[in-house]
């Protein structure tokens, strides 16, 4: 199976789960396994509705998801980043 296929497979449409929650749980896994490190951007909604064949405004709520959930941050005119993650799977540093 080529790279392409395993991150087409990896967002199931006949799940219940929305496909923006599939999303952003893939690139929550992507954050954890430091490929996609702190401070450094995400991918564009428009690059991931393309990589992972879904529409624009699926990858757009997925962004919002990665916020709400404190994964990423996003700059007005620069685009999204990863947030530093305390030690600990969230728990605060203080």
């Amino acid at each position: 199976m080529s790279d392409t296929e395993k991150r087409k497979a990896a967002l199931d449409p006949m799940s219940a789960r929305p496909l923006y929650v599939q999303l952003a749980d893939v690139i929550a896994e992507k954050i954890a396994s430091g490929q996609l490190a702190p401070d450094r951007p995400i991918p564009s909604e428009n690059h991931l509705a393309d990589e992972y064949g879904v529409a624009r405004l699926t990858a757009r709520r997925a962004a919002q998801e990665l916020r709400e959930r404190g994964l990423i941050v996003t700059v007005r005119g620069k685009g999204s980043f990863v947030v530093e993650q305390p030690p600990g799977e969230g728990e605060p540093n203080n």
